[in-house]
């Protein structure tokens, strides 16, 4: 099995130059422990790996933390750190008297559970990044940086990118981001996706929230993926999978914690009025949302009934990522107002909104554009907008408005 360089890596090493802790969240098997490892070998400083998946470290690490981190000694890399937040006391104990960066490399994969330790014990001494599924520009060997609406910088994004068509974009999609199949290590997705609801959704969910019935949780992860790209309604996932609402919100919620799911919130100010308050929902692996929406190919998802909802999945998790792994937030959100007027993507960067459509067209109208002027009222300038859509290539209908490939993404 070949190693697939990951886009963060350059990131994490700038940043444990500075920083005394690094930790790295995100769902299981999407290649935390693997990059770090990597990154680790290539250090020569001698930097001890441990792991809380091992029940005696981890009960070592719970009842003495004081006594782990003296024989753990930094530099050291901790793995499933969440399952002893005991030891955060000792290790900031530990960066207040040496300061010395890089000492600590923490991964976790219940990323809102850490977040509560790290504010009471860790604030502003530890960096927080997030690894999501990989992103087609770590799987083609692409530059990745974040994207942004600027002609040059689109144009030089281009460059280094194969231009692919409508067919070849689905596959893509189909085919998901988990390092296991995309490093070859296997090939039968339906295998893969089974096996990681199983063992790894299934068992945290469970870790984290009591006994659940795994079959209604099915229906539930199901029922979810289906409205991927939609505004939020608990009531139809509930319903699909037989549950009350309180549990569909919980349930959801420890998807959210567990870095399956993420949600865009509806931009608002108080310049635009009769603006709807339900986030939208997507998953950060369009692969895993393929699977559980039972289709079978990529040809019949291209043809289906979820295509648009899959594609502007697809279009909004890139952008998600293509920040994550530059150590930054997306500030990204969606507009719709209850005259159903809707703009599928709000970027907020230096002081001005980028307005963007999605769609699943090679030749796009610019009457699609027309929509961006309901944004003229926000208190926020206007940016350039966008229709990102399945061209060929780069082009623009206005100095103001430009025609973007999702491949180029």
């Amino acid at each position: 099995m070949n190693y697939i360089h990951r886009a963060m890596e350059a990131t994490f090493l700038r940043l444990n130059k500075e920083f005394p802790a690094l930790l790295l969240t995100g769902p299981r098997q999407v290649g935390k422990t693997t990059m770090l490892q990597k990154l680790a070998s290539e250090e020569n400083i001698g930097r001890e790996y441990v792991t809380l998946d091992d029940l005696t470290e981890r009960q070592m690490a719970k009842n003495d933390p004081k006594l782990f981190l003296q024989i753990h000694k930094p530099p050291v890399f901790i793995d499933e750190v969440q399952y002893a937040p005991e030891l955060f006391t000792y290790i900031k104990i530990h960066v207040d008297q040496n300061r010395r960066a890089g000492d600590f490399w923490l991964t976790g994969s219940q990323v809102f559970k850490l977040m509560e330790g790290i504010q009471e014990s860790l604030a502003g001494r530890v960096c927080l990044l997030h690894m999501s599924p990989m992103s087609q520009a770590e799987i083609y060997g692409a530059a990745t940086a974040p994207f942004v609406l600027d002609l040059e910088q689109l144009s030089q994004r281009i460059k280094e990118r194969t231009p692919i068509d409508t067919p070849a974009l689905y596959e893509r999609i189909f085919r998901g981001g988990m390092p296991a199949l995309i490093s070859g290590q296997y090939s039968d997705h339906r295998a893969v996706y089974s096996s990681y609801i199983s063992t790894y959704i299934d068992r945290d969910v469970k870790e984290l929230s009591g006994t659940i019935d795994s079959l209604r949780f099915m229906d539930f992860i199901t029922a979810a993926a289906a409205l991927c790209g939609q505004m939020l309604n608990y009531k139809t996932i509930a319903d699909a999978a037989g549950i009350d609402q309180i549990t569909a919100k919980n349930w959801l919620g420890i998807l959210e914690r567990l870095g399956i799911v993420f949600y865009l919130h509806p931009y608002s100010n108080n310049m635009l009025k009769r603006m709807v308050t339900k986030p939208k929902l997507y998953f950060y692996d369009c692969g895993l949302v393929a699977y559980l929406t039972k289709w079978s190919n990529s040809d019949t998802l291209m043809n289906g009934a979820m295509s648009g909802a899959i594609l502007e999945n697809f279009v909004v998790s890139e952008i998600v990522k293509s920040y994550q792994n530059c150590g930054w937030e997306a500030f990204i959100y969606y507009y719709r107002d209850k005259d159903t007027k809707e703009i599928d993507i709000l970027l907020e960067d230096s002081g001005k909104l980028y307005p963007m459509e999605i769609k699943k067209t090679a030749t796009p109208q610019k009457q699609l554009t027309r929509v961006f002027g309901v944004i003229d009222k926000a208190t926020l300038e206007r940016g350039t907008g966008a229709v990102l859509c399945t061209t060929d290539r780069l082009s623009a209908f206005d100095s103001q408005n430009l025609i973007v490939p999702i491949w180029g993404i």
